[in-house]
């Protein structure tokens, strides 16, 4: 999408009562058709909805372009690392404060990058939900006017879901896996994460699919996406990388699954998943991988580890998580954060190089799945997500995916039946289009 030039207007600032629920808040503004393109995402406490563009950074695999307000589009070659060509980009910004919202693609932390690596919208405005209060930012008198109609109308209910079938694929899959067991025993690396995808065959309501996706799952953050011609929604159990204004890092490595019903909290499954030595090993190596990465962009003697392997709930599956915090170095910043923890270890594999190289060779390329869901400020805060447990939409084609963590313990048979937990997370909840249009 091209931002023209345009005067900035003067930003207006609303605050709205509400008593509807987040989601259909949401989903209100997403359905009103007052924006092109939107990030909603959703933090504990705070959902937010970036409407419009302002200004916004894309990053290809060899040019970075900016749009800016009162300037026209530049577009320039980059080399080096993808962090530090989008740290060049937003330090160009000219707007004293900002806030972008959007994704990064998976081929992000690749060798040889292809394709779309990043789309990060700073919004024309921003609404935020919280106890029981909108506030909205941003647009001129008569935009706020509109998004405060829009709220006040709500959004329906969603249509029931249409079954998606998800046990597809099964002997190819395990076919992989065998392979990287393979490799393993080998010695070419310790853990890798294979996924496999699953088409949706039927028009999708993306809108009503984020309302009853996320009133069935237990996300760590959720996102809603329309960024020129990707369309997203998920439900990610896994905070990727969390960074505040003031140097606190943070990242919530999750490994070693096992399914849950949460109608029925079986305890047998939960003490399986703890006792299981594949899952145990499979999370630990994950840790100790999170914790060597801090080690090296923190300062001395601030990296720990908490919450050490505590059963996490998020929606159909369970996970070992654990927490690890840091304080970065003086001359590190949010984005060199980034840099360091993408993609997530509990995504690509251990070590991290060798399993992407893995990956590039056993998976089909992955775009949005396993990169992240992001929200960054001019302050140098940054709230990143694991693209997880999430329908896509590109080009006329809508799919599901999910991976599992391959070590040399793993099971074929098992690694399959793992990836049908996770999908479990989001295809019960696919809602068709009523009138076979994609919404």
């Amino acid at each position: 999408m091209t931002v023209p030039p345009v005067e900035r207007p003067e930003r207006t600032e609303r605050v709205v009562a509400t008593g509807a629920s987040p989601v259909l808040l949401m989903a209100a503004l997403a359905g009103s058709n007052l924006f092109d393109e939107y990030v909603v995402y959703e933090k504990p406490g705070m959902w937010t909805f970036a409407g419009g563009a302002l200004g916004e950074v894309i990053l290809e695999a060899d040019t970075v372009s900016t749009a800016w307000p009162d300037a026209p589009r530049d577009v320039r070659p980059w080399s080096g690392r993808p962090a530090d060509a989008l740290r060049a980009a937003f330090a160009a910004c000219p707007l004293p404060t900002w806030n972008a919202y959007g994704w990064i693609a998976f081929e992000f932390a690749a060798r040889r990058p292809a394709g779309r690596l990043a789309h990060l919208l700073v919004p024309r405005v921003e609404v935020r939900v919280h106890d029981g209060t909108a506030h909205i930012t941003g647009g001129d008198r008569d935009e706020v006017e509109r998004v405060t109609a829009a709220l006040a109308k709500g959004a329906p209910e969603p249509a029931a879901p249409t079954r998606v079938q998800i046990r597809t694929d099964g002997d190819h899959y395990r076919e992989r896996v065998a392979e990287a067991i393979a490799e393993i025993h080998a010695g070419r690396y310790q853990k890798v994460i294979l996924s496999r995808t699953v088409d949706v065959p039927f028009p999708v309501d993306v809108i009503a699919t984020y309302v009853r996706g996320r009133r069935a799952n237990t996300p760590a953050r959720s996102f809603l996406s329309v960024l020129g011609d990707h369309q997203a929604l998920g439900f990610s159990p896994e905070v990727l990388a969390l960074v505040t204004a003031g140097g606190r890092v943070r990242t919530d490595p999750l490994a070693g699954t096992r399914a849950f019903n949460r109608t029925d909290d079986d305890p047998r499954l939960r003490n399986e998943l703890l006792h299981d030595p594949k899952e145990v090993f499979e999370h630990a190596i994950s840790v100790y991988t999170a914790q060597d990465e801090l080690q090296r962009i923190c300062a001395p003697g601030t990296v720990r580890i908490g919450d050490f392997m505590t059963v996490k709930q998020r929606g159909s599956v369970q996970h070992l998580g654990s927490t690890v915090t840091g304080t970065l170095a003086r001359d590190r910043t949010s984005w060199d954060a980034l840099d360091t923890l993408f993609p997530g270890v509990t995504a690509s594999g251990v070590p991290k190089a060798q399993a992407i190289e893995a990956i590039t060779r056993l998976d089909e390329p992955r775009g949005l799945y396993s990169g992240a869901a992001l929200s960054v400020t001019h302050e140098g805060a940054l709230d990143c997500a694991l693209v997880l447990r999430a329908l896509y939409r590109q080009d006329g084609r809508t799919w599901l995916r999910a991976g599992a963590g391959i070590v040399g313990a793993s099971n074929p048979e098992r690694e399959f039946e793992e990836t049908c937990e996770k999908l479990t997370s989001i295809a019960p909840h696919v809602v068709a289009s009523e009138d076979g249009t994609p919404t």
